[in-house]
């Protein structure tokens, strides 16, 4: 039963009046247009005061924020109250728009500042109900001392927010205002706790694989999907920690209810009815990026002993979506006297919209984070009838509530969200076509009768309130490393790997979540079966069971989206790590450093963040030059891979010519082959049809042809191109007749071979990029291809006007890197060659001299349009620049361009 409505969503026509008036005011106010009022002044209304003495409603004392040449703020006070307040002033006056944005999206509120066109994401975030989630943490788990700090922030920002109105807090306020009469609302404390849970569905783990799998039995068999989703290369790729460090052994682990045997969902053709479910998840605003292979992090941490200081060097690079402004906003926090009353001298990147430090340095301790990846949702197929669901063969109420949808120029829309046994929403109830999710998922036998089709719920431990926001308050004042994980103890969601490092030499890991339990039998791969007991999550991880490490023998430490311990490892974390090409590369690199008695400098760690060596390419192009091409066309692309050394640098025609075979390799190989719910959109082919009661084994066979088209967001499809396809190929390479090779999609028709496929890839490659970059590959680059363009995520980003578009995004930018290099700009080779995630700022911290340190960020640190600080660090970003980043108060005062006083 579909989520019930009351009044429809405002027509198309009308949204589009709205936008027409908001392209014309902001053309007006950027001097672009004519007009008495609106006029540069305007937008000048909303750059902050920097300099001088402001009156902040609340405080203690004086607090000082100075600011560098790039607009970076170090906040100096004299109690945490005043320091978190000025964090929240400060946040508001740079990011404002963006805060606000975050907050509706996570209180599924997005419909009340832009219209209809965001109903059904907001109805899908509703029923999830993470503003539920964050609440109840607010109300129930954080710390007095936590929340007393995020209240300060609060009434920061709601002091700018009494003041600034409109115009004044950003231009895009007057164009909603025009547009549709929208003006924001006071702030509050479950806004910034509400933050978190936003990072944790990004970076939710394997659920989408989960979702692709279903997909595609109606095209594969469960053998041919199995070989798609390789097992994790440990004799080949190191995992952060080898067997896994736990405490006692992990025995110290008791399953909570029953843990008996059960078998693995079958088989049975998944059809197009998840397909329902995969395109509503992939049309929910992703805030960091698309999820998948390519959203993770670099990090490593090297021992003085190694290193050309005599202490540790930590260095971090979270890959996330290119957006503008960036996710980070850079930021110090520092007590003038730290004691135990003041306790902060931190800095770092910050959220704008959450106090405290995410990732950084204190005066004692350095830390960086990466996606864990760990599996923390479950879908669950479930039997209803009525108002009530199936579970061990009773029939259980659902527990509802009523969510109304306010949508600006339009009617509102009320949904009925109904929630299954430990709290799981049924989210095929977020609208019609999503009713009929599980009519034929996969599913073990026996089950009950599926006509009318299973509901599908989901189970994910981010709506299990938990301590996350008291994690990030305590590591920022941790003093060593058992502080440290004792702190990390508490970040339940997202589930992250953090290394560690501090001023006495020493360096560690510790992995950090609230990670599931499951009984025998159930291994989040697929859809379980909600009516079996034994398909419920038996418990979790304990915290003490989780991997850790300190000072190990290597005097280094990895930890790049890998598998985070060794096949011993007593728990099931996840099925579905990225599979440690990245990892390993820098691995690889620290090592061949090291031979032979070197020592790793700064300048080292900065070089091997930028390394864009293809390590696909050192497995592939031996095979590629190995093929006899007789086409002179052809032929002189090839030549382009002789004596080519892997290196992506964005003026290479090399790597132009190679991604490029790589990418219809993967097309032809598999990408033809998948289900349409898994091609990009406007990818049409001839394929043998599905029948109501089997599989189309598109690997060869079959004679009548249909012509079906791809349904999937480009920068979602598959084969994506990411380092689980490189192992895929790697499996393959050595056989030339295996079944993957065959392109024929009739048996009339001889199966091709390897080297015919390669042969068919390059050359479709050679004509390929003559359309996009021209005949003549001389003018050929790798960048010309793969372009980085930063978007405002709302009015400068999907249907919008391209005006709009114009007037708030900036690019493109050429970029050196590629999928799974360490300088990971990851593109998607399904659905093209732009980029769609990056490393969203880099840092390297000197653990012998703070002042040393060096950090970048994506953009700038202000939010508004044509801020002299909208996009100042994105050129260096590019070139792979630092900034030095300055940390005692004295080198801060030599670098500070404005100073503002902020008194009570």
């Amino acid at each position: 039963m579909p989520a019930n409505t009351s009044g429809p969503p405002a027509k198309k026509k009308g949204r589009r009046a709205r936008l027409l008036v908001i392209v014309v005011v902001l053309l007006l106010v950027s001097g672009i247009g004519y007009g008495s009022y609106w006029t540069v002044s305007t937008i000048r209304a909303s750059y902050p005061q920097t300099t001088g003495t402001l009156q902040l409603k609340g405080l203690s004392g004086p607090v000082q924020v100075d600011r560098d040449a790039q607009g970076i703020p170090q906040i100096y006070a004299d109690s945490t109250a005043d320091l978190f307040r000025a964090q929240g002033y400060v946040q508001a006056q740079d990011r404002f728009y963006e805060m606000d944005v975050r907050r509706h999206f996570t209180a599924g509120r997005l419909s009340e500042m832009f219209g209809s066109s965001e109903v059904d994401n907001d109805a899908f975030i509703r029923t999830l109900g993470m503003r539920q989630a964050a609440q109840q943490e607010w109300d129930t788990q954080l710390s007095p001392e936590t929340k007393a700090n995020v209240q300060a922030y609060t009434d920061g920002v709601n002091a700018y927010l009494s003041s600034h109105h409109g115009a004044a807090l950003s231009v895009e306020y007057t164009a909603l205002d025009i547009g549709n009469g929208y003006k924001p609302e006071a702030w509050t404390p479950v806004d910034s706790v509400s933050w978190l849970k936003a990072m944790a569905w990004d970076l939710r783990g394997n659920m989408q694989d989960e979702i692709d799998r279903a997909l595609m039995t109606s095209r594969l068999t469960t053998a041919q999907i199995e070989q798609l989703y390789p097992q994790y290369p440990y004799d080949r790729n190191q995992p952060v920690v080898d067997a896994g460090t736990v405490a006692n052994g992990g025995k110290d682990f008791v399953p909570q209810g029953t843990t008996g045997t059960a078998s693995a969902p079958g088989t049975n053709n998944a059809g197009g009815q998840l397909a329902a479910l995969a395109h509503t998840v992939d049309n929910v605003p992703a805030l960091l990026g698309p999820t998948g292979n390519g959203i993770g992090s670099n990090a490593w941490v090297v021992s003085g002993k190694y290193t050309t200081t005599g202490k540790p060097l930590l260095a971090n690079d979270p890959h996330l979506a290119p957006q503008l402004p960036s996710v980070w906003y850079q930021m110090g926090l520092h007590c003038r006297t730290v004691s135990a009353s003041c306790p902060y001298d931190v800095t770092g990147y910050t959220f704008a919209g959450m106090p405290g430090v995410v990732i950084g340095h204190n005066q004692n301790i350095a830390w960086g984070l990466t996606n864990m990846g760990a599996d923390t949702t479950d879908l669950y197929l479930e039997k209803v009838t009525g108002d009530s669901y199936l579970y061990d063969g009773k029939q259980v109420p659902f527990t509802t509530r009523q969510e109304t949808i306010k949508v600006a120029g339009g009617s509102s829309r009320t949904i009925t969200v109904r929630v299954a046994n430990n709290g799981m929403p049924v989210i095929s109830d977020v609208s019609d076509e999503l009713s009929t999710v599980g009519q034929e998922a996969p599913v073990s036998d026996p089950a009950p009768d599926r006509r009318g089709g299973y509901a599908v719920a989901l189970r994910w431990s981010a709506l299990t309130p938990g301590k996350t926001m008291d994690a990030v308050f305590e590591v920022d004042k941790a003093a060593n490393f058992d502080q440290f994980r004792a702190a990390a103890a508490d970040f339940s969601a997202p589930a992250q790997n953090l290394v560690y490092a501090d001023t006495k030499g020493h360096i560690g890991y510790q992995a950090t979540g609230q990670i599931p339990v499951r009984a025998k039998g159930f291994d989040g791969r697929w859809p379980a079966p909600g009516w079996d007991p034994r398909a419920q999550w038996t418990g979790w991880v304990p915290r003490t069971a989780l991997p850790y490490e300190e000072d190990p023998k290597s005097g280094y430490i990895v930890t790049a989206n890998q598998a985070v311990a060794g096949k011993d490892y007593p728990y099931e974390i996840t099925d579905d790590w990225g599979y440690g090409t990245r990892s390993q590369r820098i691995n690889d690199l620290i090592q061949s450093k090291l031979a032979g008695g070197g020592k790793i400098s700064m300048d080292d760690m900065q070089s091997m963040q930028m390394d864009n060596s293809s390590e696909i390419a050192k497995l592939l192009v031996p095979y590629l030059l190995k093929i006899n091409v007789t086409d002179p066309y052809v032929r002189q692309a090839q030549q382009l891979l002789e004596g080519w050394d892997f290196s992506q640098s964005s003026d290479s025609a090399a790597a132009a010519y190679f991604n490029a075979v790589w990418r219809n390799t993967l097309k032809l190989a598999f990408g033809n082959k998948m289900p349409k719910e898994l091609r990009p959109k406007g990818q049409c082919l001839w394929v043998t049809p599905t029948s109501d009661s089997g599989q189309a084994n598109n690997l060869g066979g079959g004679q009548q042809l249909v012509n079906e088209c791809g349904e999937r967001d480009p920068s979602q499809a598959q084969p994506d191109g990411g380092d689980r396809w490189f192992e895929v190929v790697r499996e393959i390479l050595p056989n030339a007749n295996n079944p993957w090779w065959n392109t024929s999609t009739t048996s009339n028709k001889p199966a091709t071979t390897r080297d015919q496929l390669l042969a068919q890839a390059m050359k479709d490659a050679r004509f390929e990029l003559t359309s996009k970059l021209g005949k003549d590959i001389d003018t050929w680059s790798w960048g010309r291809l793969h372009k980085m363009e930063l978007r405002s995520q709302t009015l400068g980003s999907g249907d919008n006007p391209a005006l709009l578009k114009w007037l708030l995004n900036r690019g493109p930018w050429q970029l050196s890197g590629g999928e799974a290099a360490v300088d990971a700009s990851g593109w998607n080779a399904a659905g093209g060659y732009d980029v769609v995630w990056v490393p969203s700022m880099r840092m390297i911290v000197n653990l012998d001299d703070f002042d040393k340190s060096r950090w970048i960020n994506l953009t700038g640190a202000s939010g508004h349009a044509y801020s002299a600080h909208y996009t100042d660090q994105t050129n260096m970003w590019v070139n792979g620049q630092l900034l030095p980043w300055s940390y005692t108060s004295a080198t801060v005062d030599k670098g500070t361009k404005d100073k503002l006083t902020l008194t009570p």
